[in-house]
């Protein structure tokens, strides 16, 4: 995108979205679960015509030494070029590794999943949760999208049954569901001048000045942020995002119920 196009954009932006959104609205959420008939969870959401897939797989490890009472949770993501020609094969890319941590962070500040409850055998043997984010067509705001994904296909996971020797007995019929406890939703806002607009699509993120990504918890507190960008947050910008992030995370949370 030319610098001329780009001043036209943030000056048109200013005034009105190019799919004609409120400032503060979301694109239309769909959530589907249950997909992958082989991983313990999975979820599929599409946020706009931005898509995401997230696979949940169990396995038996060990657990950390600082934690030997508690699951271990590995979030990993893969931006494919199927899904947009920018992304690059091969391993993962600074964008990659930035949205696996952003959602990693909600999932753990959140405490989301009780890992003392994951525990098998202590200091020896734990359930390790791998959470694998896929995305299928970007057109804007992974954050939000993989977010909201994974949390729903951690809903939908079923621990596996273990045998009388602890090995995992994957044809057996599941062993319950998996401890979760809170749903952290993350809402990203993407700043313009001085206007603030929620789920940024693909064009409006070549031309935000800095993006915000706030999650929040049921109760409306603020359990996990990530600024990226050069540019400014204000206090007043913090206080519209919050409000926000808890408006909206009521909303989807409707949702994934």
């Amino acid at each position: 995108m030319t610098k001329q196009t780009k001043q036209y954009l943030k000056t048109f932006l200013d005034k009105q979205r190019l799919d004609r959104r409120r400032a503060d609205e979301q694109r239309p959420l769909e959530i589907e679960t249950g997909l992958i008939e082989r991983a313990e969870g999975s979820a599929k959401v599409k946020l706009g015509n931005t898509e995401v897939l997230v696979g949940v797989k169990l396995d038996v490890g060990t657990p950390f030494p600082d934690s030997p009472d508690e699951g271990v949770i590995i979030v990993n993501a893969e931006l494919s070029p199927i899904a947009d020609p920018e992304f690059e094969s091969g391993p993962p890319r600074e964008n990659a590794i930035e949205l696996a941590r952003v959602v990693d962070r909600g999932i753990r500040e959140s405490k989301s999943i009780e890992l003392g409850k994951l525990c098998i055998d202590s200091g020896e043997k734990v359930w390790m949760v791998f959470m694998d984010i896929y995305i299928l067509n970007n057109e804007g705001n992974l954050v939000d999208a993989a977010g909201i994904a994974t949390i729903a296909a951690l809903l939908n996971a079923r621990l596996p049954k273990l045998d009388k020797d602890g090995n995992i007995d994957r044809d057996a019929e599941p062993d319950g569901k998996l401890p979760v406890v809170q749903k952290p939703i993350p809402v990203t806002v993407g700043k313009i001048n001085s206007t603030l607009l929620a789920d940024p699509t693909e064009k409006e993120e070549e031309v935000i000045e800095t993006k915000l990504t706030v999650t929040t918890l049921e109760n409306g507190n603020v359990c996990a942020m990530q600024k990226s960008g050069s540019g400014t947050i204000t206090a007043s910008d913090l206080e519209y995002a919050f409000e926000l992030s808890r408006k909206t995370g009521k909303e989807i949370r409707k949702k994934l119920n």
